[in-house]
């Protein structure tokens, strides 16, 4: 009997508890506007920001995708590498979370396509 007094009185506070806190307390909208919230040089990179520029151009996102899936860059065309050559090196690791060795291939690759394009150091 007396286990059954503790389940029911957690499972009241737990009840209570979810009840009385307002909805979207723990939400963050814009990190940048609570600067303290993250230490300088961690603030998240926004992924929209970053996969933006490669929507622009017809077909970037699905040839860097394919690049990407395949391991070959060769589909890579001109336009495309001159917009990835320009992205902001800290979107890379969010953008591809699982190849870290993958950007700086394709960006050594675009290099090669679009001579003004700075290969990856």
């Amino acid at each position: 009997m007396g286990s059954k007094v503790v389940v029911s009185v957690y499972l009241i506070i737990c009840l209570c508890s979810a009840i009385f806190v307002p909805r979207g307390v723990a939400l963050i909208s814009n990190p940048q506007a609570n600067p303290g919230l993250f230490p300088p040089g961690l603030v998240p990179v926004d992924l929209v920001k970053c996969w933006s520029s490669l929507f622009n151009v017809q077909g970037c996102v699905l040839a860097v995708s394919n690049s990407f899936l395949s391991g070959k860059c060769e589909n890579v065309e001109a336009a495309c590498c001159k917009v990835f050559s320009t992205l902001d090196a800290n979107c890379w690791p969010q953008m591809f979370p699982l190849n870290p060795f993958f950007p700086p291939l394709l960006k050594d690759n675009c290099a090669r396509i679009v001579p003004n394009s700075p290969a990856h150091n």
